[in-house]
């Protein structure tokens, strides 16, 4: 098993790397060179800026039994169709059973950005969304 981040935008690298190291887990960040993000005894994957560049990087080293921690859709349901454990930054589990839906909605977002709508953006993150990321990622790594 290891431990794959989607680092662009995550705001879960050092939980994800803490809880990894705790299990003596490899845990390996990939982004891309806009975002380079490194933590010690952690492998860094950085790959060239582009669309996707660095999810298809993950995907391809990807193994049956890991963990990938994003908050794309698309590239969730591409680590669910190779057989991984995936969970968002708020430690939502995504499925088989939940990704149509979310990739549906990802796709009607989209619509409406191109069409010149404006969609609220996040909330401030909270520490409770931490520790419900740390919970969950701990469920699955010692499942």
């Amino acid at each position: 098993m290891t431990i794959y981040i989607d680092a662009d935008g995550c705001p879960v690298v050092d939980i994800t790397v803490r809880l990894a190291k705790k299990h003596g887990i490899p845990c390996v960040i990939i982004c891309d060179t806009c975002h380079r993000i490194e933590r010690e005894g952690v492998r860094t994957v950085v790959v060239e800026k582009g669309a996707d560049s660095a999810d298809f990087r993950l995907v391809n080293m990807l193994q049956r039994g890991d963990i990938a921690v994003t908050q794309d859709y698309g590239l969730a349901a591409m680590c669910l169709s190779r057989g991984a454990a995936v969970l968002n930054q708020d430690g939502k589990r995504y499925s088989d059973d939940n990704i149509s839906g979310l990739l549906e909605f990802r796709a009607v977002h989209k619509k409406i950005r191109r069409s010149g709508g404006r969609l609220r953006g996040c909330p401030k993150r909270t520490d409770l969304q931490d520790r419900e990321f740390e919970a969950a990622l701990e469920r699955i790594i010692v499942q």
